[in-house]
């Protein structure tokens, strides 16, 4: 893989696909958008992040454009789509990777935190899959990888919105691959457990990442290019049989009783 301007080979597993990464600008988004570019895809780097979207999109250099992206806008995922087809053709492939945390008890929680959780995590899935799917389905299909969460597999005290918006969007995605299938659109949800990222650390802190570490088999939490290679198996071809399915990486937390038993 390099960063340094573009696909290190012509020939790569995602040669001639048209990505838009959402939350693209920084941890596992732009993880994602580096692997993307390294096996030939070109990519949208979709993101509130103007700073860090840019400075990625000049780090991937003529495979990569930025766009300034409100998930939870529809006409803003119109203009993403469009900024994507005028740059590099009809969108093949969707990451639904935005997405915000926030730990609140459930009797304390503000109703408006709880909404705007679900404003991003939900709403935000359910545009770009439905901007996406007539775009894909007139240009032979695509691939649509939803971010779900080991807590969209099960509950954890204190992160009842976010579980529920996380097992909204595995629901979702068991759903719309239902729908989209026969237009030749795939669908899954990927399952990251605790990955070590800005918005990860910055609520957990050193303290909350080593109780995490100490939770799960592998006695480590994940790092963005961990996850990476799986949706780029997902982005693939050699995934061509596989939608409406739960993709876990999680260090082996799931194997028992997750983090919150």
């Amino acid at each position: 893989m390099t960063g340094n301007g573009g696909p290190n080979r012509q020939g790569g597993r995602l040669a001639g696909k048209v990505a838009i990464v959402t939350g693209g600008a920084q941890g596992q988004g732009a993880a994602i958008c580096r692997h993307f570019v390294a096996e030939g895809a070109r990519v949208v780097v979709a993101d509130i992040a103007d700073d860090a979207g840019k400075l990625l999109a000049d780090e991937l250099g003529e495979a990569a454009v930025f766009v300034h992206h409100d998930v939870s806008d529809e006409e803003s995922w119109q203009a993403c789509v469009a900024t994507a087809t005028e740059a590099f053709g009809p969108v093949t492939t969707l990451v639904n990777n935005a997405g915000i945390l926030a730990f609140a008890d459930l009797t304390t929680m503000p109703l408006e935190d709880f909404e705007r959780i679900f404003s991003i995590n939900v709403r935000g899935c359910f545009l770009g899959m439905k901007t996406v799917a007539p775009v894909m389905a007139a240009n032979g299909g695509g691939s649509i990888m939803n971010t779900s969460s080991v807590e969209g597999l099960a509950g954890m005290a204190t992160l009842v919105a976010y579980t529920g918006t996380k097992f909204a969007i595995r629901g979702m995605t068991k759903a719309a691959a239902m729908e989209l299938g026969p237009k030749g659109i795939r669908v899954n949800s990927v399952h990251p457990g605790m990955i070590d990222t800005g918005m990860t650390r910055g609520y957990a802190g050193d303290a909350g990442m080593e109780w995490g570490a100490s939770r799960v088999p592998l006695k480590r939490v994940g790092v963005p290019e961990d996850l990476a290679p799986m949706y780029v198996f997902l982005a693939s071809d050699e995934s061509s049989f596989s939608t409406g399915a739960e993709f876990v990486a999680d260090g082996g937390c799931t194997a028992t009783h997750a983090f919150g038993g």
